[in-house]
């Protein structure tokens, strides 16, 4: 017999909302695995939160499916009540109950009447607050806060933890350790997780697959390396990190730019594209300096700038150059401190692996 194959823990399918004739969430359909981490990543407004909401039954959609271990929990018609479903919430304001003690708040999702002394202390004990039980929310800091309300929302197991921006209001010299360990906690007790953010770092840093969301679609999913290393797009590129950009036009399948010809497979002669180049990925070419004059594309892939601004950002420089063929400003990033003077003459290079030829829009 064929081996049978467990259904999703969480499968969305197709999901449609509208509010006053515009489509807040258009067509979203995902699927989470036990212990799985998705992040819906995208800008403020794209139909995030509202997703998550239908997803734990506070808003009803106007089309699509929900289903939990394969099991239908809501459609237009049918709906499971949201404390049936076995699905927890976590905000980013915590949603701590102020006159409620620690304890009191962990064990406020349990069921009446049960023994909830040793559950509530175990997972207290996971968040590293062994103790804190008889504080209030008042007295603890926004890292112990946010502890106190990932123990609340693991406390009825629920098989699914929706999250929504949970990490927002912290400290940042706090957030990644507080990130980090929730992630190990979510793992270890094998719940499919969907954090909401809007922030590419901490999807990238916690997401086991991303989910990349614009005006109400979800237009990219995968990994973080491949949707970071081919963007569906332009705005797909930018939304992780600045970009460059340089426009050409097609001529038998090539471009032409001042780094020399461009690939452009499939694109009719005379389409204007944009090839984007992430700023890490402009590379100073020392050896060239003080030669003669621009090299053409077949003798070689440098292009001579012209130093704009130096600033040093901590870890690394931000050089901005001026091409000298077309004027054209390249942002560059250099590790460590490199500070050139502005008008210093240098040489350029890009990878041609590490760049993304787009059709231009609009």
């Amino acid at each position: 017999m064929p081996p049978i194959i467990a259904p999703p823990r969480l499968e969305v399918r197709h999901l449609v909302r509208r509010f006053d004739g515009s489509t807040v969430v258009d067509d979203v359909s995902l699927t989470i695995e036990p212990g799985q981490v998705t992040c819906l990543l995208g800008p403020s407004g794209c139909g995030k939160s509202t997703t998550l909401r239908i997803i734990a039954g506070v808003d009803m959609q106007d089309a699509g499916t929900i289903h939990v271990d394969g099991r239908l929990v809501c459609d237009t018609v049918f709906r499971v009540p949201p404390e049936r479903r076995q699905i927890g919430l976590m905000f980013q304001d915590f949603a701590l109950f102020p006159h409620l003690s620690v304890a009191e708040n962990v064990a406020f999702g349990l069921p009446r009447g049960s023994d909830h002394a040793g559950r509530v202390g175990a997972l207290l004990e996971r968040v590293s607050l062994s103790g804190f039980g008889p504080k209030y929310p008042h007295e603890l800091s926004g890292g112990e806060q946010q502890r106190v309300a990932l123990a609340r929302a693991l406390a009825p197991n629920p098989r699914i933890l929706l999250m929504d921006e949970p990490f927002s209001g912290l400290d940042e010299r706090l957030r990644d350790g507080i990130r980090d360990d929730t992630l190990a906690l979510l793992k270890e007790e094998g719940t499919a997780v969907l954090l909401v953010t809007h922030e590419p770092h901490e999807a990238m840093r916690m997401a086991d697959e991303i989910a990349l969301m614009r005006r109400g679609r979800i237009v990219q999913r995968g990994a973080p390396y491949n949707i970071y290393n081919a963007p569906v797009d332009r705005e797909a590129a930018a939304f992780f990190s600045d970009i460059n950009i340089l426009r050409a036009e097609v001529r038998g399948a090539l471009t032409q730019t001042p780094f020399g010809e461009f690939l452009a497979p499939g694109l009719s002669d005379g389409t204007e594209v944009e090839i984007v180049i992430r700023p890490q990925h402009v590379k100073i070419d020392f050896d060239r300096a003080g030669r003669g004059p621009n090299p053409t594309p077949a003798d070689g892939t440098a292009a001579r700038a012209t130093v704009a601004r130096a600033r040093f950002m901590g870890r690394e420089s931000l050089v901005e150059f001026r091409l000298e063929e077309g004027g054209q400003i390249l942002k560059a990033t250099v590790p460590g401190v490199f500070l050139p003077k502005p008008g210093t003459v240098m040489w350029l290079m890009i990878r041609r692996d590490r760049c993304f030829v787009f059709p231009r829009r609009g």
